[in-house]
């Protein structure tokens, strides 16, 4: 019966409490450890001993078969087989990407342009990477996750570049690997022509930081924050009095005494403002701008965009951001990061040309007339296609070369002596059409590969 798992570990409990019972009674220590061939102890803990390690083989195999989804007795066929890691299924996975890659002729000319500048350097360009990637490795029985994979990018002193990405994307990955919180998995990076991975102190020195979530000590006044950071750039004496009443002012929080109150007493969008005035301070050549205009009111908001649009005159800017105006107005160049990687590059104007070659038709109606809405934008153009609906309004994206804007003026007003039209518009791809179908065109690819 011991060889029963449950009975072996019932028969030992029982002889234990046994002994003990005994031994309260009798004022004895209970069982010793030369009681145990006595009673048959010695058999029961090598019978349990024993089951352990079978169970621990039966939950291998079947560990092994789980993993096995196309052919679930393929284990037993080869139990010595390795399995292919989780490494080498991304791996797999990125080779099957290759058709996709060949495409996109911006990020290409983008890693020839780095690969001849690691060949020839050059002062220009302040933040250089060369094929940088960064994987977390597996935790808590996950496998490895791929934060950024094989990132090119060159940017030059004076330039905001953007980029833009859903949630997850791998952008603050991206800064935390340039800004020494994370060392990278493979590849290089270089800021001022100086390696991050050998010379981060010597890079600090010239670098700002802007982080997603605002990291200030409570008790610090906004001055002493200031003042602390400025004397980190060799910052001191009146240098570092005028750069700090300077970057009060810049961020509006000077006036008021509000410069000389604790953090811990200012408002969101208060500790945001000196967040940006932290990473700006001491002119540095490099600054990470993560989400800088998060929380801000519009007035704080466009105040806070111009004194980035000041700064990045002399210095290089790499911001994330998820609001499309704001990427339009600060940065010269954008990049769309999608699963780890840039999908496109370009300014504003050339994403949209790329990427937009439609217009977006709206029109609200009752809920009735939305059938004759839908018969009507086909006769205007058959390859319309419809991108939005709720209550009554409908969006259409309408291929720029089959219709001219003054027929589908001519149309619409035809069409209101059909049915009632409470409001209608075209426009032209938005900077936010692009982002998305971007980003829905990899990750709809990522889920088929």
């Amino acid at each position: 019966m011991e060889l029963y798992p449950g009975f072996s570990l019932y028969r030992a409990l029982y002889e234990f409490s046994n002994y003990a019972v005994q031994g309260s009674l009798n004022r004895n220590a209970g069982m010793k450890w030369e009681d145990f061939s006595s009673n048959g102890m010695d058999e029961v803990f090598a019978i349990i001993i024993l089951e352990w390690f079978l169970a621990l083989i039966a939950a291998y195999c079947m560990d092994r078969v789980s993993l096995s989804v196309k052919d679930p007795f393929s284990y037993f066929k080869n139990p010595f087989k390795k399995s292919p890691s989780p490494q080498r299924t991304s791996l797999e996975q990125q080779g099957s990407e290759v058709s996709v890659e060949i495409e996109r002729l911006d990020v290409a000319q983008e890693s020839e342009k780095v690969e001849h500048m690691m060949l020839e350097p050059s002062t220009r360009y302040a933040i250089v990477c060369d094929k940088l990637k960064m994987v977390y490795p597996s935790r808590d029985g996950n496998p490895p996750k791929v934060a950024v994979r094989g990132l090119s990018l060159a940017v030059p002193l004076g330039e905001c570049f953007g980029m833009l990405g859903p949630n997850g994307a791998g952008k603050t990955s991206f800064i935390n690997t340039m800004i020494g919180l994370v060392k990278p998995t493979s590849g290089s990076a270089f800021v001022q022509s100086l390696d991050i991975c050998k010379d981060m102190d010597r890079v600090y020195t010239s670098m700002g930081v802007c982080p997603q979530h605002d990291l200030l000590w409570e008790t610090l006044t906004g001055r002493e924050h200031l003042l602390f950071y400025g004397r980190l750039k060799s910052l001191k004496g009146s240098d570092l009095n005028q750069a700090v009443e300077e970057s009060l002012k810049s961020v509006n929080l000077f006036d008021d005494g509000v410069a000389d109150k604790p953090a811990g007493k200012y408002s969101g969008g208060m500790k945001r403002r000196l967040s940006v005035a932290i990473s700006l301070i001491g002119s540095p050549k490099v600054v990470y701008m993560d989400e800088p205009s998060t929380g801000l009111d519009p007035a704080s908001r466009m105040n806070l965009w111009t004194v980035i649009k000041c700064a990045k005159k002399h210095t290089a800017i790499i911001l994330t951001t998820h609001s499309m105006e704001e990427a339009e107005f600060l940065c010269d160049r954008l990049g769309i990061f999608v699963d780890g990687r840039l999908q496109c590059i370009g300014n504003s104007k050339e994403l949209k040309e790329r990427y937009g070659g439609s217009y977006v038709l709206t029109m609200t109606t009752s809920s009735e007339h939305e059938k004759d809405v839908e018969r009507f934008v086909e006769n205007v153009s058959p390859n319309a296609k419809k991108i939005y609906h709720i209550a009554g309004t409908q969006k259409f994206e309408i291929p720029k070369e089959e219709i001219r804007i003054l027929e589908v003026f001519q149309a619409v007003e035809k069409a209101k002596s059909s049915f009632r039209v409470f409001a209608w518009g075209l426009a032209d791809t938005t900077l936010e059409d692009v982002f998305i179908k971007v980003a829905r065109t990899t990750q709809a690819f990522n889920v088929f590969s």
